[in-house]
């Protein structure tokens, strides 16, 4: 019988892993899958550990700054070292890398705010928020997660993808029900105009103008939404801020596309 290589051994060792770190994995998946803060009860039985066992890898992912407990509830969420690791995995991606600096300076030039959304299994979320003009009654950052029905940023996440990828938020958001049938008639028309609109939704006086960011393939890739005080802005169809936002998705998408084949053209043959 033939002995293992010396690179099959190796391969082995470097295939082998630690137990420990892949159980504290399964305790961060738990608290991303929920998007909330959470007790630790909640997240032992969501990972499947016992709340002593859960207990001690809470205090070693707290101590690398991977998760904090708040002081007033107990409750953990996010630690600052998680939140810079998501950022860098923001960083490498080429839809977010062009989009910020063009939205930067879309809201400088408008005068209005602009705000990049990720489509994410929990809806659509913000991930960049670029202030202009005056403050607005209405509580929007970094992390907010936007109704899909009520806001103009979430019909445009529902109407550029398949409905089995936000059905499942639909009915948590709506749990008496509610007439989704109408609903996808109203995503037609989102589609058709491939802009959507809010006005003193859903928070009064606040109005904005949202569109989608597709790859080549079709796949939403990020919502770019403007937003302003209902009465201060141009909420048209054609006005000048609609047409400032199409031309800066224009834009990102042109940057993008450039980007992919020049990636192409270097791979190897």
């Amino acid at each position: 019988m033939a002995e293992p290589s010396d690179s099959t051994e190796s391969t082995e060792r470097a295939q082998r892993g630690i137990q420990s770190v892949e159980v504290g994995g399964r305790v961060l998946r738990a608290l991303a899958d929920a998007r909330r803060p959470m007790s630790l009860a909640d997240l032992a039985a969501a990972a499947q550990l016992a709340p002593g066992q859960a207990h001690t890898y809470l205090v070693s992912l707290t101590r690398l700054g991977l998760i904090k407990r708040d002081h007033i509830d107990g409750y953990y969420e996010p630690g600052p070292l998680a939140l810079r690791l998501g950022m860098l995995h923001l960083d490498h991606d080429p839809a977010y890398r062009a989009a910020v600096p063009r939205v930067q300076a879309l809201a400088a030039r408008i005068g209005f705010s602009v705000a990049i959304s990720l489509p994410t299994p929990q809806g659509p979320t913000i991930v960049h928020y670029a202030h202009a003009g005056t403050p607005l009654h209405v509580n929007l950052h970094v992390g907010t997660v936007m109704a899909l029905a009520a806001t103009a940023t979430g019909r445009t996440y529902c109407a550029f993808q398949p409905p089995g990828d936000w059905q499942a938020i639909w009915a948590r958001q709506h749990p008496q029900g509610a007439d989704l049938p109408a609903f996808l008639r109203q995503l037609d028309d989102i589609r058709a105009r491939g802009m959507e609109r809010s006005i003193d939704s859903p928070s009064p006086a606040v109005s904005s103008l949202a569109v989608p960011l597709q790859d080549g393939e079709g796949a939403l890739r990020l919502v770019l939404t403007v937003i302003g005080s209902t009465g201060g802005i141009d909420v048209d169809w054609s006005g000048p801020v609609a047409t400032a936002l199409r031309d800066a998705a224009r834009d990102i998408g042109t940057t993008i596309a450039a980007a992919f084949a020049a990636t192409i053209d270097k791979a190897p043959a």
